[in-house]
């Protein structure tokens, strides 16, 4: 059993925290930028204009996961508190309000650059799992999206919540979320039949989907929501919709590589 006390501040300058999640928001952006432009991108037209959708990247994440969290897991709150909206760093980001919001930005840049979306979607795919990794372990250090009571000789208990032994709930998503998926997709690059733009994307949403599934399991569901249809999650009931998207995708994909 680990007991889990870290401090959520991982720098203070005076009254200026910054924070681990934040850090994790950075270090993970800055690392997928890298190996993008280093490794990912093959295309000259691509690496040129990638620095400039990386900007618009950022925003979409913050904007769609903010949007995302307020919508899908809390809107009854927010909509009695319309300035808590702006409140960011009071906590409250969604992924897949996230995700959201780097297809809609991503097929806004492409269509003003005149490419195809899914070129920039599948980059994107292939090293969105290192944030998640990063961000999952953010969420351990923050003692936040914690998991349910177990007696596992790896449980956690996480003082600043209560003195109960939980599923260190993050740590699998960081694994499964982030290394296992990172993995998968590495893998599935180097295949042939992945080459058509949107293959790689589909993939993600499905791994990434049930990968999510069944870490949820394992995970303390939001108290303002509580187990939904089925005992389902938001989270599960959301990432089941995107599983569906993502085998349409890889369906498509699939029937257009057959007829070139």
């Amino acid at each position: 059993m680990f007991i889990n006390n870290f401090d959520p501040v991982a720098i203070q300058i005076l009254s200026l925290e910054i924070r681990w999640y934040s850090l994790a928001y950075i270090i993970g952006i800055m690392l997928g930028w890298f190996l993008s432009k280093k490794i990912f991108i093959s295309d000259i037209r691509l690496k040129e204009k990638f620095d400039d959708y990386i900007t618009y990247l950022i925003l979409g994440i913050i904007i769609g996961g903010r949007l995302g969290y307020i919508i899908f897991y809390n809107f009854a709150f927010y909509a009695n508190n319309i300035i808590d909206i702006f409140k960011i760093w009071e906590g409250g980001m969604s992924f897949h309000g996230g995700l959201i919001g780097v297809i809609a930005i991503s097929i806004l840049f492409a269509k003003k650059n005149n490419h195809n979306p899914f070129s920039y979607l599948d980059i994107v795919a292939l090293v969105a799992p290192i944030g998640i990794f990063f961000g999952r372990i953010a969420n351990f250090i923050n003692s936040e999206l914690y998991g349910t009571v177990t007696n596992v000789p790896w449980a956690v208990k996480f003082i600043n919540v209560d003195n109960l032994n939980r599923h260190p709930s993050q740590l699998y998503e960081a694994i499964l979320e982030g290394l296992i998926l990172f993995l998968v997709l590495l893998y599935f690059r180097n295949k042939s039949f992945t080459k058509n733009p949107g293959f790689i994307s589909g993939l993600f949403l499905i791994f990434y989907s049930i990968f999510r599934f069944i870490s949820e399991f394992f995970r303390v569901p939001d108290d303002q929501l509580g187990y939904l249809f089925f005992e389902l999650t938001m989270g599960q009931i959301i990432s089941f919709i995107f599983l569906l998207i993502g085998i349409y995708i890889i369906i498509t994909k699939y029937e257009i590589k057959k007829e070139s």
